[in-house]
């Protein structure tokens, strides 16, 4: 049996699984304490969902950038939203989900539609740079 992962898909799912977590999370806010859960504002569920996230993205990304395109800006594009939303967990004030969360999910989604761009253009040209 040949088992082989999907690097991609599963980035894009870490990726959507984190914007679910954001969008929904606040529709059950008052309703999770009647239910004795507080995950809300809970510092390492926060930590830990974007710690996955990051692990999971950047591996993706990063597999696509080493085997096939050799182009690192999807890589920045996905470090610097990543680094927004980890900037969102410390400093919160007013506006702070429209100048940080909304612009890091466009760069993390930019992200993977160039690095998918990317390695549908390489097609595993295999250039003298190459390392496999």
């Amino acid at each position: 049996m040949n088992f082989k992962i999907n690097w991609e898909a599963l980035g894009i799912g870490a990726s959507l699984a984190c914007a679910i977590h954001c969008a929904i999370l606040p529709l059950f806010m008052s309703s999770l304490p009647l239910f004795g859960v507080n995950i809300v504002h809970n510092l390492f569920v926060e930590v830990l969902l974007l710690g996955t996230a990051f692990i999971i993205g950047f591996t993706t990304l990063w597999h696509g950038f080493k085997k096939h395109h050799h182009r690192i800006a999807a890589l920045v594009l996905f470090c610097a939203g990543m680094l927004l939303f980890t900037i969102n967990q410390f400093v919160a004030f007013s506006f702070s989900t429209f100048l940080l969360v909304l612009p890091a999910v466009a760069l993390i989604i930019s992200a993977h539609f160039l690095n998918h761009r990317y390695c549908t253009i390489a097609k595993h040209c295999h250039k003298d740079d190459c390392s496999h």
